[in-house]
């Protein structure tokens, strides 16, 4: 499986000729990587002197971090299969009108899958980011960094798992389905991009150059 892969293993795979991991399973690494810094700066912070009060804040934090990077992180294979569905929905035999309809059924839902795989991915990208914004409030200072290279990563793989909603939904003929889906998405996206800058401008001033 893709996510038991090493990170240089799974980088070999994607710069390969072969179509999965690709872009699905990298969105899902870079969020995973901000859920996983998420957790650092909490960790590194919990039990330090000067921050007792934000300890079981800073601890429910980290559970739910750690709850969304295995979500993220099972999201990469969960890509694959989706990919792997559609591929397999457009090799079916299409030799008479019965085998064309059940091909043309079996694209549909496949893409359908295919959309939601990453939809998942976005909303998980985007639990991300709010965790981001409680570390960076309430972290070690000395740590205070990675917070930022937490919503940055966790932003970075929301706005590429939403591309693969978008490409998807092109397809589906299933407009109610498709507009469902896109509208997600959108407000997602411009949800993260407001509190990512905002996460962001919190670190610097506490780096303060």
């Amino acid at each position: 499986m893709t996510k038991n892969n090493t990170i240089a293993k799974f980088l070999d795979e994607l710069a390969s000729e072969q179509p999965t991991p690709g872009g699905g399973g990298a969105a899902a690494i870079m969020g995973a990587v901000g859920a996983a810094l998420v957790s650092m700066v909490a960790n590194l912070t919990i039990g330090k002197k000067n921050y007792e009060a934000f300890d079981a804040e800073l601890k429910a934090t980290n559970a739910a971090a750690e709850k969304v990077r295995a979500e993220l992180t099972a999201a990469i294979d969960e890509d694959v299969v989706a990919f792997n569905g559609v591929m397999g929905a457009y090799g079916l035999p299409r030799g008479t009108d019965e085998e064309k309809a059940a091909r043309a059924a079996a694209i549909q839902a496949a893409l359908k899958q295919a959309t939601d795989a990453p939809l998942r991915a976005v909303k998980a990208c985007h639990e991300v980011i709010k965790l981001s914004a409680v570390v960076a409030e309430k972290g070690n200072v000395n740590v205070i960094s990675d917070a930022g290279v937490a919503v940055l990563a966790a932003n970075a793989g929301l706005r590429s798992a939403a591309l693969n909603v978008y490409i998807n939904t092109k397809s589906i003929k299933d407009r109610e389905f498709a507009e469902i889906r896109l509208g997600e998405v959108n407000a997602l996206t411009e949800l993260a991009a407001l509190k990512t800058e905002e996460v962001y401008a919190v670190v610097r001033g506490k780096i303060g150059s």
